[in-house]
């Protein structure tokens, strides 16, 4: 079984208050279609989406970061197409979102437990930023024994360079699979 892990494709991350800009607009499509064809083969979609609260100071994004995803905001809805995409699988049991804090979807969320209790082995990751949330997600992937399946049409990030070796790192040191290329 495989699962599709779709990391912060937000207002905010796309366009908004910590934007990747042009990069995430041009995947837009993308994630749209891989999000409809996972729920289409009854594969489990996973939102994985930052939530930030304005005034907490202990967070550790608060000194690297501009406030961005925060509770309640238009910043942290989904971007695009995307959006409609997920309203129209509502009732869909196998398409879910799920807040998290930190750069990975694994840290502090019961993540791990969900895709153990439906016998997911492969999980498939889109979203931004290449080399911020979606690799720590990736490096917590593999540790945790998962096969990690990178869709290079559908990761984007706000630093060319990082995101260039971001992709490298999946494949050279995750032994992941980098597709869409």
């Amino acid at each position: 079984m495989k699962a599709l892990i779709v990391i912060d494709y937000t207002v905010d991350f796309v366009v908004g208050k910590l934007p990747c800009g042009q990069p995430a607009i041009d995947i837009e499509q993308r994630i749209s279609e891989l999000t409809q064809q996972f729920a289409d083969e009854g594969e489990v979609v996973v939102m994985a989406v930052d939530l930030h609260d304005e005034e907490d100071a202990y967070h550790p994004e608060h000194r690297l970061f501009p406030p961005h995803n925060l509770r309640g905001t238009a910043g942290r809805e989904l971007y695009g197409k995307l959006k409609g995409t997920f309203e129209g699988l509502q009732n869909n049991p196998a398409v879910y979102w799920m807040d998290k804090t930190r750069y990975s979807a694994f840290a502090g969320t019961d993540l791990e437990l969900k895709l153990r209790e439906r016998g997911i082995a492969e999980l498939h990751l889109v979203g931004v930023c290449t080399d911020i949330c979606v690799l720590h997600t990736a490096v917590d992937a593999y540790n945790k024994g998962f096969q990690i399946v990178v869709h290079k049409d559908a990761v984007a990030s706000f630093n060319e360079q990082g995101h260039d070796w971001a992709l490298q790192h999946f494949k050279g040191v995750l032994g992941a699979s980098v597709v869409g290329e």
